[in-house]
């Protein structure tokens, strides 16, 4: 089955939204063309990766919004050992809560955040029981 490989996060100021995602979850990020191949550096891309090679997830890029772009959003969700924690991160970062921490029964605990960009995320506490 078809599975979702790659994410996308359209920005206004790459600088400001990798300091955001490296702060809050850790990800690491790296424009892309600094260290040689890859793209034409002027497009400014960034690439993003959220955790070791083999683990569960994916990794992902961001770019400089601009006018007349014409995609519409996409709603990413994150795995956070802590919604209450991470809600914490968020706003400390720069970013806000845009829901209270909700139960999903046999899923867990899910909240929507924005980060610095405006962009909506989600971020995820799974139940025990729901990932064994």
């Amino acid at each position: 089955m078809p599975r979702v490989v790659h994410f996308e996060i359209s920005v206004d100021e790459p600088e400001r939204a990798c300091r955001f995602y490296n702060n809050v979850f850790g990800w690491q990020t790296r424009k892309w063309g600094e260290s040689g191949g890859g793209i034409d550096a002027s497009q400014e891309y960034w690439l993003i990766e959220t955790g070791d090679e083999g683990e569960r997830g994916i990794n992902g890029g961001l770019y400089r919004r601009h006018q007349g772009m014409g995609f519409t959003a996409h709603v990413n969700t994150i795995d956070v050992p802590s919604v209450d924690d991470f809600i914490e991160k968020v706003q400390a970062h720069g970013g806000r809560a845009v829901t209270q921490k909700m139960h999903i029964p046999g899923v867990g605990h899910f909240a929507y955040c924005e980060d610095t960009e405006g962009n909506t995320f989600g971020i995820l506490q799974p139940e025990p029981r729901a990932t064994d």
